[in-house]
Protein backbone atom coordinates (compact mmCIF):
# COMPACT_ATOMS: atom_id res chain seq x y z
CA UNK A 1 0.00 0.00 0.00
CA UNK A 2 2.75 2.21 1.04
CA UNK A 3 4.56 1.46 -2.46
CA UNK A 4 1.24 2.31 -4.16
CA UNK A 5 1.09 5.61 -2.49
CA UNK A 6 4.15 6.60 -3.34
CA UNK A 7 3.89 5.81 -7.28
CA UNK A 8 0.65 7.58 -7.02
CA UNK A 9 2.48 11.16 -5.33
CA UNK A 10 5.07 10.42 -8.43
CA UNK A 11 2.43 10.32 -10.83
CA UNK A 12 1.15 13.50 -9.39
CA UNK A 13 3.93 15.56 -9.13
CA UNK A 14 4.88 14.39 -12.46
CA UNK A 15 1.54 16.07 -14.04
CA UNK A 16 2.00 19.07 -12.07
CA UNK A 17 5.29 19.76 -13.19
CA UNK A 18 4.06 19.03 -16.82
CA UNK A 19 1.57 21.01 -16.31
CA UNK A 20 3.90 23.52 -15.32
CA UNK A 21 5.99 23.85 -18.46
CA UNK A 22 3.23 24.69 -20.02
CA UNK A 23 2.12 28.57 -19.99
CA UNK A 24 -1.95 29.79 -21.60
CA UNK A 25 -0.81 33.21 -23.38
CA UNK A 26 -3.54 36.02 -24.87
CA UNK A 27 -1.91 37.73 -28.39
CA UNK A 28 -3.59 41.01 -29.38
CA UNK A 29 -3.56 42.13 -32.78
CA UNK A 30 -4.04 45.69 -32.86
CA UNK A 31 -5.81 45.28 -36.54
CA UNK A 32 -6.92 49.38 -37.72
CA UNK A 33 -3.75 50.35 -38.89
CA UNK A 34 -0.17 49.46 -39.45
CA UNK A 35 2.70 50.89 -37.65
CA UNK A 36 5.19 50.17 -40.40
CA UNK A 37 5.89 48.76 -43.98
CA UNK A 38 8.85 47.01 -45.32
CA UNK A 39 9.77 46.66 -48.96
CA UNK A 40 8.47 43.75 -50.65
CA UNK A 41 11.58 42.31 -50.86
CA UNK A 42 12.33 42.98 -47.07
CA UNK A 43 14.38 39.20 -47.20
CA UNK A 44 17.91 39.89 -48.46
CA UNK A 45 21.03 37.86 -47.91
CA UNK A 46 24.78 38.92 -48.85
CA UNK A 47 27.21 37.77 -51.09
CA UNK A 48 30.86 37.73 -50.04
CA UNK A 49 34.26 38.18 -51.84
CA UNK A 50 35.73 36.08 -49.10
CA UNK A 51 38.64 34.25 -51.04
CA UNK A 52 39.81 30.81 -50.05
CA UNK A 53 42.75 31.84 -48.14
CA UNK A 54 40.86 34.42 -46.03
CA UNK A 55 40.27 32.76 -42.67
CA UNK A 56 38.75 33.97 -39.07
CA UNK A 57 38.24 33.08 -35.74
CA UNK A 58 41.24 30.28 -36.33
CA UNK A 59 39.07 28.81 -39.22
CA UNK A 60 38.55 29.31 -42.92
CA UNK A 61 34.96 29.40 -43.74
CA UNK A 62 35.56 30.50 -47.34
CA UNK A 63 36.55 27.42 -49.48
CA UNK A 64 35.21 28.35 -52.78
CA UNK A 65 32.39 29.92 -51.78
CA UNK A 66 33.03 33.78 -52.03
CA UNK A 67 32.27 35.61 -55.37
CA UNK A 68 34.79 35.31 -57.33
CA UNK A 69 35.01 31.21 -56.71
CA UNK A 70 31.58 30.00 -56.19
CA UNK A 71 30.30 27.32 -58.30
CA UNK A 72 27.87 29.29 -60.61
CA UNK A 73 26.41 25.76 -62.18
CA UNK A 74 25.50 23.99 -58.58
CA UNK A 75 21.85 22.93 -58.81
CA UNK A 76 21.10 23.64 -55.21
CA UNK A 77 22.96 26.99 -55.12
CA UNK A 78 20.42 28.23 -58.05
CA UNK A 79 17.26 26.57 -56.14
CA UNK A 80 17.82 27.98 -52.83
CA UNK A 81 17.56 31.36 -54.74
CA UNK A 82 14.80 30.68 -56.81
CA UNK A 83 12.33 29.15 -54.42
CA UNK A 84 12.51 33.16 -53.18
CA UNK A 85 11.25 34.28 -56.70
CA UNK A 86 13.09 36.48 -55.77
CA UNK A 87 15.54 36.68 -53.25
CA UNK A 88 17.44 40.05 -52.98
CA UNK A 89 21.31 39.68 -52.99
CA UNK A 90 23.92 42.33 -51.37
CA UNK A 91 27.33 41.45 -53.44
CA UNK A 92 30.31 43.17 -51.84
CA UNK A 93 31.13 42.77 -48.28
CA UNK A 94 34.24 42.82 -46.54
CA UNK A 95 36.84 43.27 -49.17
CA UNK A 96 34.27 45.59 -51.75
CA UNK A 97 36.89 48.28 -50.81
CA UNK A 98 40.05 46.71 -51.74
CA UNK A 99 38.88 45.44 -54.94
CA UNK A 100 38.69 46.55 -58.45
CA UNK A 101 37.28 46.35 -61.92
CA UNK A 102 39.15 45.23 -64.36
CA UNK A 103 37.40 47.33 -67.42
CA UNK A 104 37.97 50.12 -69.42
CA UNK A 105 41.64 52.13 -67.92
CA UNK A 106 42.12 48.80 -65.48
CA UNK A 107 44.65 46.63 -67.66
CA UNK A 108 45.92 44.41 -64.41
CA UNK A 109 44.08 41.83 -62.59
CA UNK A 110 45.48 40.88 -58.43
CA UNK A 111 44.08 37.80 -57.18
CA UNK A 112 43.05 38.57 -53.50
CA UNK A 113 46.10 37.12 -51.19
CA UNK A 114 46.74 36.46 -47.37
CA UNK A 115 48.78 39.30 -46.33
CA UNK A 116 49.11 39.96 -42.62
CA UNK A 117 51.32 43.23 -43.00
CA UNK A 118 48.13 44.22 -44.63
CA UNK A 119 45.26 46.04 -41.85
CA UNK A 120 42.20 45.53 -43.13
CA UNK A 121 41.49 41.38 -43.05
CA UNK A 122 44.97 40.53 -43.76
CA UNK A 123 44.28 40.42 -47.52
CA UNK A 124 45.99 41.88 -50.59
CA UNK A 125 43.83 44.08 -53.03
CA UNK A 126 42.25 42.22 -56.08
CA UNK A 127 40.26 42.51 -58.82
CA UNK A 128 36.96 41.64 -60.57
CA UNK A 129 37.25 40.93 -64.21
CA UNK A 130 34.20 41.53 -66.42
CA UNK A 131 34.16 37.98 -67.72
CA UNK A 132 33.49 37.07 -63.79
CA UNK A 133 30.77 39.86 -63.82
CA UNK A 134 29.08 38.33 -66.64
CA UNK A 135 28.84 35.08 -65.22
CA UNK A 136 27.57 36.42 -62.20
CA UNK A 137 24.92 38.26 -63.81
CA UNK A 138 24.01 35.27 -66.35
CA UNK A 139 23.08 33.88 -62.44
CA UNK A 140 21.51 36.56 -61.63
CA UNK A 141 19.15 36.60 -64.32
CA UNK A 142 19.09 32.55 -64.33
CA UNK A 143 17.71 32.57 -60.72
CA UNK A 144 15.78 35.84 -60.72
CA UNK A 145 18.08 37.67 -57.86
CA UNK A 146 17.42 41.22 -56.86
CA UNK A 147 21.07 42.71 -56.93
CA UNK A 148 22.95 45.08 -54.69
CA UNK A 149 26.21 46.11 -55.34
CA UNK A 150 29.00 47.19 -53.43
CA UNK A 151 31.05 49.75 -54.98
CA UNK A 152 35.13 50.69 -53.45
CA UNK A 153 34.17 53.86 -51.26
CA UNK A 154 38.09 54.22 -50.75
CA UNK A 155 39.31 53.97 -54.28
CA UNK A 156 40.94 57.40 -54.66
CA UNK A 157 41.94 58.36 -51.35
CA UNK A 158 44.60 57.79 -48.72
CA UNK A 159 45.34 57.22 -45.63
CA UNK A 160 46.12 60.80 -43.35
CA UNK A 161 49.41 59.02 -41.98
CA UNK A 162 51.19 55.87 -41.44
CA UNK A 163 49.67 55.09 -38.03
CA UNK A 164 45.52 56.17 -38.70
CA UNK A 165 42.95 54.54 -40.01
CA UNK A 166 41.41 57.66 -41.25
CA UNK A 167 41.19 57.60 -45.01
CA UNK A 168 40.79 61.02 -46.59
CA UNK A 169 40.06 62.65 -50.12
CA UNK A 170 37.11 63.20 -52.34
CA UNK A 171 36.32 59.25 -53.42
CA UNK A 172 38.03 58.83 -57.27
CA UNK A 173 34.59 57.80 -59.30
CA UNK A 174 36.42 56.96 -62.80
CA UNK A 175 36.48 53.00 -62.20
CA UNK A 176 33.18 52.73 -60.67
CA UNK A 177 31.92 54.13 -64.09
CA UNK A 178 33.32 52.34 -66.22
CA UNK A 179 31.98 49.52 -64.86
CA UNK A 180 28.76 51.12 -64.54
CA UNK A 181 28.57 51.39 -68.29
CA UNK A 182 29.76 48.47 -68.99
CA UNK A 183 27.01 46.36 -67.28
CA UNK A 184 24.62 48.94 -68.98
CA UNK A 185 25.84 48.09 -72.16
CA UNK A 186 25.16 44.33 -71.23
CA UNK A 187 21.83 45.07 -70.06
CA UNK A 188 22.47 43.32 -66.51
CA UNK A 189 19.71 45.07 -63.98
CA UNK A 190 21.14 46.43 -60.65
CA UNK A 191 18.89 47.24 -57.90
CA UNK A 192 20.74 49.42 -55.91
CA UNK A 193 24.41 50.48 -55.26
CA UNK A 194 25.72 50.90 -52.44
CA UNK A 195 29.22 52.66 -51.33
CA UNK A 196 31.40 51.05 -49.14
CA UNK A 197 31.39 48.42 -46.24
CA UNK A 198 32.30 48.97 -42.74
CA UNK A 199 34.05 52.46 -42.89
CA UNK A 200 31.48 54.62 -40.78
CA UNK A 201 32.18 56.22 -37.53
CA UNK A 202 35.51 54.06 -35.90
CA UNK A 203 35.24 51.51 -38.94
CA UNK A 204 36.45 47.95 -39.21
CA UNK A 205 40.21 49.05 -39.54
CA UNK A 206 39.86 51.65 -41.87
CA UNK A 207 37.47 54.54 -41.52
CA UNK A 208 36.03 57.82 -43.56
CA UNK A 209 34.62 61.09 -42.20
CA UNK A 210 30.95 61.25 -41.56
CA UNK A 211 31.56 64.64 -43.67
CA UNK A 212 33.47 63.50 -46.52
CA UNK A 213 31.14 60.20 -47.23
CA UNK A 214 28.02 62.53 -47.40
CA UNK A 215 30.34 64.02 -50.33
CA UNK A 216 30.95 61.07 -51.44
CA UNK A 217 27.55 60.08 -51.62
CA UNK A 218 26.85 63.17 -54.03
CA UNK A 219 29.24 62.45 -56.20
CA UNK A 220 27.85 58.37 -56.79
CA UNK A 221 24.15 59.79 -57.20
CA UNK A 222 24.81 62.23 -59.87
CA UNK A 223 27.03 59.49 -61.28
CA UNK A 224 24.21 57.37 -61.52
CA UNK A 225 21.50 59.80 -62.24
CA UNK A 226 23.60 60.96 -65.37
CA UNK A 227 24.35 57.15 -66.35
CA UNK A 228 20.78 55.72 -65.85
CA UNK A 229 18.89 58.85 -67.27
CA UNK A 230 17.21 56.95 -69.79
CA UNK A 231 15.75 54.50 -67.12
CA UNK A 232 12.67 54.87 -66.23
CA UNK A 233 13.97 52.61 -62.73
CA UNK A 234 17.18 53.66 -61.79
CA UNK A 235 19.12 51.51 -59.15
CA UNK A 236 18.57 53.07 -55.74
CA UNK A 237 21.63 54.55 -53.69
CA UNK A 238 22.26 53.10 -50.25
CA UNK A 239 24.97 53.39 -47.76
CA UNK A 240 26.90 53.30 -45.42
CA UNK A 241 26.79 49.67 -44.89
CA UNK A 242 28.55 50.59 -41.01
CA UNK A 243 27.70 49.62 -37.54
CA UNK A 244 25.77 52.95 -36.28
CA UNK A 245 26.88 55.94 -34.41
CA UNK A 246 24.29 58.25 -34.05
CA UNK A 247 26.29 61.58 -34.45
CA UNK A 248 28.34 60.02 -37.45
CA UNK A 249 24.87 58.48 -39.04
CA UNK A 250 22.98 62.21 -38.77
CA UNK A 251 25.96 64.14 -39.79
CA UNK A 252 26.46 61.60 -43.07
CA UNK A 253 22.11 62.33 -43.62
CA UNK A 254 22.87 65.95 -42.98
CA UNK A 255 25.49 66.81 -45.25
CA UNK A 256 24.27 64.04 -48.18
CA UNK A 257 21.03 66.44 -48.15
CA UNK A 258 17.77 65.55 -49.70
CA UNK A 259 16.71 62.75 -52.01
CA UNK A 260 20.69 61.47 -52.29
CA UNK A 261 20.32 58.27 -50.11
CA UNK A 262 17.42 56.03 -50.78
CA UNK A 263 18.18 53.70 -48.25
CA UNK A 264 20.51 53.95 -45.16
CA UNK A 265 22.44 50.88 -44.79
CA UNK A 266 23.62 49.72 -41.28
CA UNK A 267 25.44 46.60 -39.85
CA UNK A 268 23.99 44.49 -36.77
CA UNK A 269 26.28 41.39 -35.38
CA UNK A 270 24.75 41.14 -31.67
CA UNK A 271 25.32 37.75 -30.77
CA UNK A 272 29.39 38.10 -31.19
CA UNK A 273 31.50 36.26 -32.79
CA UNK A 274 30.72 32.85 -34.47
CA UNK A 275 32.58 30.87 -32.64
CA UNK A 276 31.42 32.98 -29.40
CA UNK A 277 31.13 30.01 -26.30
CA UNK A 278 28.72 32.12 -25.03
CA UNK A 279 26.79 32.45 -28.57
CA UNK A 280 24.08 29.88 -27.68
CA UNK A 281 23.38 31.09 -24.40
CA UNK A 282 22.36 34.71 -25.79
CA UNK A 283 20.38 33.05 -28.45
CA UNK A 284 17.96 32.15 -25.72
CA UNK A 285 18.29 34.86 -23.63
CA UNK A 286 15.51 37.38 -24.20
CA UNK A 287 16.64 40.56 -22.14
CA UNK A 288 19.96 40.13 -23.99
CA UNK A 289 18.32 40.17 -27.59
CA UNK A 290 16.01 42.95 -26.62
CA UNK A 291 19.44 45.15 -26.40
CA UNK A 292 19.22 45.60 -30.29
CA UNK A 293 16.14 47.18 -30.26
CA UNK A 294 17.56 50.25 -29.13
CA UNK A 295 20.23 50.47 -32.32
CA UNK A 296 16.65 49.54 -34.57
CA UNK A 297 15.35 52.50 -32.49
CA UNK A 298 17.91 55.41 -32.95
CA UNK A 299 18.53 54.64 -36.41
CA UNK A 300 14.81 55.58 -37.29
CA UNK A 301 14.93 58.71 -35.29
CA UNK A 302 18.05 59.24 -37.02
CA UNK A 303 15.99 59.44 -40.37
CA UNK A 304 12.91 61.00 -39.05
CA UNK A 305 15.34 63.82 -38.24
CA UNK A 306 18.04 63.81 -40.99
CA UNK A 307 16.51 61.69 -43.77
CA UNK A 308 12.80 61.11 -44.47
CA UNK A 309 13.42 60.50 -47.86
CA UNK A 310 15.38 57.12 -46.75
CA UNK A 311 14.55 53.74 -45.50
CA UNK A 312 16.19 51.79 -42.89
CA UNK A 313 17.85 48.36 -43.88
CA UNK A 314 20.15 46.08 -42.20
CA UNK A 315 22.52 45.45 -44.71
CA UNK A 316 24.48 42.79 -42.90
CA UNK A 317 23.51 40.91 -39.64
CA UNK A 318 24.82 37.39 -38.22
CA UNK A 319 22.83 34.69 -37.38
CA UNK A 320 21.95 31.59 -35.00
CA UNK A 321 19.29 29.12 -34.84
CA UNK A 322 15.62 31.12 -34.42
CA UNK A 323 17.76 34.78 -33.78
CA UNK A 324 17.12 35.60 -37.70
CA UNK A 325 12.96 35.67 -37.21
CA UNK A 326 13.48 37.24 -33.73
CA UNK A 327 15.86 40.29 -35.11
CA UNK A 328 14.14 39.75 -38.54
CA UNK A 329 10.35 40.53 -36.53
CA UNK A 330 12.01 43.13 -34.10
CA UNK A 331 13.31 45.15 -37.04
CA UNK A 332 10.38 45.20 -39.09
CA UNK A 333 8.77 46.70 -36.35
CA UNK A 334 10.70 49.87 -36.35
CA UNK A 335 10.08 50.67 -40.15
CA UNK A 336 13.40 49.32 -41.50
CA UNK A 337 12.75 48.17 -45.63
CA UNK A 338 15.39 45.33 -45.99
CA UNK A 339 17.00 43.12 -44.03
CA UNK A 340 19.94 41.23 -44.58
CA UNK A 341 21.66 37.98 -43.37
CA UNK A 342 25.42 37.54 -43.84
CA UNK A 343 25.77 35.25 -45.67
CA UNK A 344 24.13 32.97 -48.25
CA UNK A 345 26.94 30.81 -48.28
CA UNK A 346 30.16 30.72 -46.53
CA UNK A 347 31.28 32.02 -42.82
CA UNK A 348 30.13 30.24 -39.88
CA UNK A 349 26.60 30.74 -39.80
CA UNK A 350 25.44 30.86 -43.43
CA UNK A 351 21.66 30.26 -45.26
CA UNK A 352 23.60 27.18 -47.08
CA UNK A 353 25.81 24.86 -45.97
CA UNK A 354 29.09 25.88 -46.93
CA UNK A 355 30.88 22.23 -47.51
CA UNK A 356 27.08 20.35 -49.08
CA UNK A 357 25.27 23.73 -50.39
CA UNK A 358 22.31 22.17 -48.24
CA UNK A 359 20.20 24.76 -46.77
CA UNK A 360 20.66 25.45 -43.33
CA UNK A 361 17.48 25.54 -40.28
CA UNK A 362 17.42 29.61 -41.05
CA UNK A 363 17.19 29.10 -44.43
CA UNK A 364 13.72 27.74 -44.16
CA UNK A 365 12.61 30.24 -41.62
CA UNK A 366 13.84 32.95 -43.76
CA UNK A 367 12.33 31.76 -46.84
CA UNK A 368 8.30 31.29 -44.76
CA UNK A 369 8.92 34.85 -44.04
CA UNK A 370 9.29 35.66 -47.60
CA UNK A 371 6.13 33.74 -48.67
CA UNK A 372 4.16 34.40 -46.02
CA UNK A 373 4.51 37.64 -43.98
CA UNK A 374 3.86 40.76 -46.01
CA UNK A 375 5.18 44.54 -46.04
CA UNK A 376 2.27 45.78 -43.91
CA UNK A 377 3.66 45.80 -40.03
CA UNK A 378 0.84 45.49 -37.50
CA UNK A 379 1.50 46.09 -33.49
CA UNK A 380 1.10 43.39 -31.33
CA UNK A 381 1.11 42.63 -27.48
CA UNK A 382 0.90 39.95 -24.59
CA UNK A 383 1.12 39.96 -20.83
CA UNK A 384 3.07 36.49 -21.16
CA UNK A 385 6.47 35.73 -20.28
CA UNK A 386 9.19 37.60 -22.35
CA UNK A 387 10.53 34.52 -23.73
CA UNK A 388 7.23 34.16 -26.38
CA UNK A 389 8.09 36.90 -28.75
CA UNK A 390 4.91 37.75 -31.32
CA UNK A 391 4.62 39.43 -34.72
CA UNK A 392 2.41 40.08 -36.92
CA UNK A 393 1.92 41.06 -40.33
CA UNK A 394 -0.49 41.69 -43.00
CA UNK A 395 -0.33 37.80 -45.14
CA UNK A 396 1.70 38.17 -48.59
CA UNK A 397 -1.05 39.31 -50.90
CA UNK A 398 -3.75 39.59 -48.53
CA UNK A 399 -7.05 41.34 -49.90
CA UNK A 400 -9.64 40.51 -47.36
CA UNK A 401 -8.00 41.43 -43.62
CA UNK A 402 -5.99 38.26 -43.52
CA UNK A 403 -2.80 38.07 -41.18
CA UNK A 404 -0.31 36.15 -40.73
CA UNK A 405 1.41 35.94 -36.88
CA UNK A 406 5.01 34.70 -35.86
CA UNK A 407 5.30 33.18 -32.33
CA UNK A 408 9.26 32.65 -31.11
CA UNK A 409 10.04 30.38 -28.15
CA UNK A 410 13.20 31.24 -26.71
CA UNK A 411 11.99 28.76 -23.41
CA UNK A 412 13.60 25.29 -23.45
CA UNK A 413 11.31 24.25 -21.32
CA UNK A 414 7.84 25.90 -21.48
CA UNK A 415 5.49 25.38 -24.31
CA UNK A 416 2.82 28.20 -24.97
CA UNK A 417 -0.59 27.66 -25.61
CA UNK A 418 -1.41 31.01 -27.53
CA UNK A 419 -5.10 32.65 -28.32
CA UNK A 420 -4.31 35.36 -31.26
CA UNK A 421 -7.38 37.81 -30.86
CA UNK A 422 -8.57 40.68 -32.84
CA UNK A 423 -8.37 44.11 -30.71
CA UNK A 424 -11.68 45.25 -32.93
CA UNK A 425 -13.72 42.01 -31.61
CA UNK A 426 -15.82 42.49 -34.59
CA UNK A 427 -16.61 38.87 -33.97
CA UNK A 428 -18.34 37.05 -31.74
CA UNK A 429 -16.70 34.00 -30.73
CA UNK A 430 -19.52 31.74 -32.04
CA UNK A 431 -18.64 32.95 -36.05
CA UNK A 432 -14.85 32.00 -35.61
CA UNK A 433 -16.02 28.21 -36.58
CA UNK A 434 -17.23 30.00 -39.89
CA UNK A 435 -13.37 31.39 -40.56
CA UNK A 436 -11.22 28.76 -43.04
CA UNK A 437 -8.58 26.82 -41.23
CA UNK A 438 -5.55 27.91 -40.13
CA UNK A 439 -2.46 27.67 -41.81
CA UNK A 440 0.68 26.78 -39.07
CA UNK A 441 3.72 26.02 -40.04
CA UNK A 442 5.86 24.82 -36.93
CA UNK A 443 10.05 24.79 -37.28
CA UNK A 444 11.69 22.52 -34.63
CA UNK A 445 15.22 21.39 -34.35
CA UNK A 446 15.67 18.07 -34.65
CA UNK A 447 16.30 15.98 -31.07
CA UNK A 448 15.30 19.45 -29.96
CA UNK A 449 18.94 20.26 -30.16
CA UNK A 450 19.08 24.11 -31.26
CA UNK A 451 22.72 23.46 -33.00
CA UNK A 452 21.49 20.95 -35.32
CA UNK A 453 21.73 20.92 -38.96
CA UNK A 454 18.46 19.34 -39.58
CA UNK A 455 14.95 21.47 -39.11
CA UNK A 456 11.23 19.86 -38.96
CA UNK A 457 8.30 21.57 -40.85
CA UNK A 458 5.48 20.31 -38.49
CA UNK A 459 6.99 17.11 -37.28
CA UNK A 460 9.09 16.77 -40.78
CA UNK A 461 13.02 16.41 -41.63
CA UNK A 462 13.27 19.21 -44.02
CA UNK A 463 15.78 17.96 -46.80
CA UNK A 464 16.05 18.39 -50.38
CA UNK A 465 14.45 16.38 -52.88
CA UNK A 466 16.34 14.13 -55.14
CA UNK A 467 16.03 16.32 -57.69
CA UNK A 468 18.00 18.70 -55.78
CA UNK A 469 15.14 21.21 -54.97
CA UNK A 470 13.88 23.14 -52.24
CA UNK A 471 11.17 20.89 -50.71
CA UNK A 472 7.56 21.79 -50.48
CA UNK A 473 6.43 23.60 -47.55
CA UNK A 474 2.94 22.60 -46.63
CA UNK A 475 1.29 23.61 -43.56
CA UNK A 476 -0.65 21.63 -40.95
CA UNK A 477 -4.72 23.23 -41.30
CA UNK A 478 -6.02 23.58 -37.92
CA UNK A 479 -9.00 24.16 -36.94
CA UNK A 480 -9.23 28.53 -35.87
CA UNK A 481 -10.97 27.23 -32.24
CA UNK A 482 -7.69 25.62 -31.17
CA UNK A 483 -5.44 27.35 -29.69
CA UNK A 484 -1.45 27.77 -31.37
CA UNK A 485 0.62 25.49 -29.82
CA UNK A 486 4.75 26.41 -29.31
CA UNK A 487 6.85 23.82 -28.32
CA UNK A 488 10.23 24.89 -27.03
CA UNK A 489 12.57 26.26 -29.08
CA UNK A 490 10.65 26.47 -31.95
CA UNK A 491 8.84 29.00 -34.16
CA UNK A 492 5.52 29.24 -35.38
CA UNK A 493 4.22 31.05 -38.36
CA UNK A 494 0.35 30.85 -38.55
CA UNK A 495 -1.97 32.19 -41.31
CA UNK A 496 -5.35 33.52 -39.92
CA UNK A 497 -7.59 33.52 -42.85
CA UNK A 498 -10.77 35.58 -42.08
CA UNK A 499 -9.22 37.70 -39.77
CA UNK A 500 -11.08 40.52 -40.80
CA UNK A 501 -8.06 43.53 -40.02
CA UNK A 502 -8.78 46.53 -41.94
CA UNK A 503 -5.04 47.54 -42.17
CA UNK A 504 -4.78 44.09 -44.25
CA UNK A 505 -7.70 45.04 -46.61
CA UNK A 506 -7.38 45.76 -50.56
CA UNK A 507 -9.99 48.86 -50.20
Amino acid sequence: MGSCMKAFALFVFLSLAGLSLSERVQVKVRSVTSIAETDNNYICATMDYGPSTMCNYGQCPWQKVGILELDLKNKILANAIKAFNPLRLRVGGSLEDQTVYKVGLVTKCPHFKHNMNVRRFGMSNGCINMERWDQLNHFFNETGAKVTFGLNALRGKKLENKNSTLWVGNWNKLNAQEFMKYTISKGYKIDSYELGNELSASGVFARVNAGQYGKDMIILSNLVKKLYANFSDQPKIIGPGGFYDKEWFNEFLRVSGPGIVDGLTHHIYNLGAGDDPKLIKRVQDPFYLDKIAKTFKDISESIKRYGPWSGAWVGESGGAYHSGGRNLGMASTFDHKVYCRQVLIGGNYGLLNTTTFAPNPDYYGALLWHRLMGPRVLQVSHDGSPYLRSYAHCSKDSERGDITVLLINLSNSTSFVVNTVNDLNLYPSEHIESFPPREEYHLTPEGGNIQSQVVLLNDTPLKLTKTMEIPNLNPALVSPLEPIKVAPHSFVFAVLRGFGAPACSSS
